[in-house]
């Protein structure tokens, strides 16, 4: 008699095939190939030299690593987020509504749409350095573009400066000279940030430059908001009650947010912060 192999059961219930395929999905390939790596070592049958080798010779492959990392996330995106929610996703291949304009810094640690879980279609959104809102007055940039298009075809009701702890930029800022080297994108940028620098100086002198910084960046984000009241169409409906203009602070070493919103009518006469303009609604998340 010829025995055969017992056959393998197939789970009948599909909910665990999805929520298996939901695991892979969410498992980058890296951490698998690793995963493997230690199987196999483990097992004792660790790869001999010709392996080593062409692992060394092939390193477009290590290149590659992280594109099938993103390709991975990429699909569970498509899997779990879009599938999931077609019709939303037709809807905005159609057209976009946001509600929110978000100015954020470029720093890869503080991504608006991961800290504060902005959906796609929620938030229409601009980086650069320092979160930087430059003068109405001064020339072209792609911030000043952003707040055009928004503000005036979008018509966004909320517009979010996001600031967050430890900035690059607001170092710069805070350490470069008067005179410089004017050939510098950098510097020729974050100098739009010298009133923020300068009143941090003016209070704060007498601070180690890292409260130093800490303090500018919280100072820079209400100079960015008053000078956003120095844009006409900006002003015009921020007065008319159409749209409200708001501060945020992330400090990404304690994980908190602070947020508030400018109050217009107190900046024309009331109290006001050191940058010319008075907030209310403060809160720390």
């Amino acid at each position: 008699m010829i025995l055969l192999p017992p056959r393998l059961s197939i789970p009948n219930n599909c909910d665990k095939v999805k929520d298996f395929e939901k695991a892979q999905l969410r498992i980058p390939s890296s951490f698998r190939r690793k995963a493997a790596n230690l199987q196999t070592m483990a097992s004792g049958k660790t790869p001999g030299l010709t392996q080593e080798a062409n692992d060394f010779t092939s390193g477009e492959n290590n290149t590659d690593d992280v594109f099938d990392d993103m390709k991975q996330r990429f699909l569970a995106f498509k899997k779990l987020n879009y599938m999931d929610n077609l019709e939303h996703f037709k809807k905005l291949a159609d057209a976009q509504a946001p509600k929110f304009l978000v100015i954020a810094c470029a720093d890869s640690r503080v991504c608006p749409s991961a800290v504060l879980g902005f959906q796609p279609g929620e938030a229409f959104t601009v980086r650069n350095i320092a979160n930087l809102v430059p003068s109405y007055e001064s020339g072209p940039t792609e911030t000043k573009a952003a707040l055009q298009f928004s503000v005036n075809t979008l018509e966004v009701e909320n517009i979010l400066v996001v600031g967050h702890s430890r900035c690059g930029g607001i170092q710069a800022l805070m350490s470069m000279e008067d005179e410089g080297d004017s050939r510098s994108f950098i510097r020729n940028w974050v100098i739009v940030g010298k009133k923020a620098k300068e009143s941090t100086k003016a209070v704060a002198s007498n601070l180690h430059f890292d409260h130093q910084c800490q303090h500018c960046e919280k100072t820079s984000i209400n100079h960015s908001l008053e000078r956003l009241l120095g844009y006409p169409w900006i002003e015009e409906k921020v007065r008319n009650g159409s749209l409200s203009l708001h501060g945020g602070y992330y400090d990404f070493v304690n994980c908190t947010f602070e947020k508030w919103t400018v109050d217009y009518e107190g900046s024309r006469g009331g109290k006001k912060e050191g940058s010319g303009i008075a907030v209310k609604n403060r809160s720390v998340w």
